[in-house]
């Protein structure tokens, strides 16, 4: 599943919207990213834990040529899965049933305001005078005919 297809799962939730539910994605992936750069752990009741390790450098080897390389020291991004995550992918656990989207009612439209009018005059009718545009004749391409005679000529 990519984060359209994603977006698209949880538009329901969000009555239909995409450009909400896309809006509700990127906050949560924007949220578990800062989060994870300041070295806070990002965990997650029941589905696991996000966080930040830091890689020692260490001593490597090229595969293509055999020579030992020094591999530098860097920061990963490390996903930790919950026991109840381990156990619904192992097939242990059941899953429930999904939550199913909210249905919300229509909003009420809402209730004419009686107004006191004053009295105006009624409205005149304008009538829009209808103007023809006269079209020019449509000039022939007499082009077209000199190709035709070049190439008679040709032959």
């Amino acid at each position: 599943m990519n984060k359209a297809q994603f977006i698209a799962a949880l538009a329901p939730h969000f009555n239909g919207s995409k450009k909400e539910a896309a809006h509700a994605v990127d906050i949560v992936f924007d949220t578990i990213t800062r989060n994870m750069s300041a070295g806070n752990d990002v965990m997650i009741n029941d589905f696991g834990k996000f966080k930040k390790v830091d890689r020692k450098a260490r001593m490597g080897r090229n595969p293509f040529t055999g020579e030992t390389i020094k591999i530098k020291a860097s920061k990963k991004a490390r996903f930790l899965p919950a026991k109840a995550l381990k156990e619904v992918i192992a097939g242990d656990r059941k899953l429930g049933p999904a939550p199913k989207p909210e249905v919300k009612p229509a909003p009420k439209a809402a209730k004419p305001v009686a107004k006191k009018a004053a009295k105006k005059a009624p409205a005149k009718k304008k009538t829009a005078a209808k103007k023809v545009a006269k079209k020019a004749p449509a000039k022939k391409k007499p082009a077209a005919k000199k190709t035709v005679k070049k190439a008679a000529k040709k032959r």
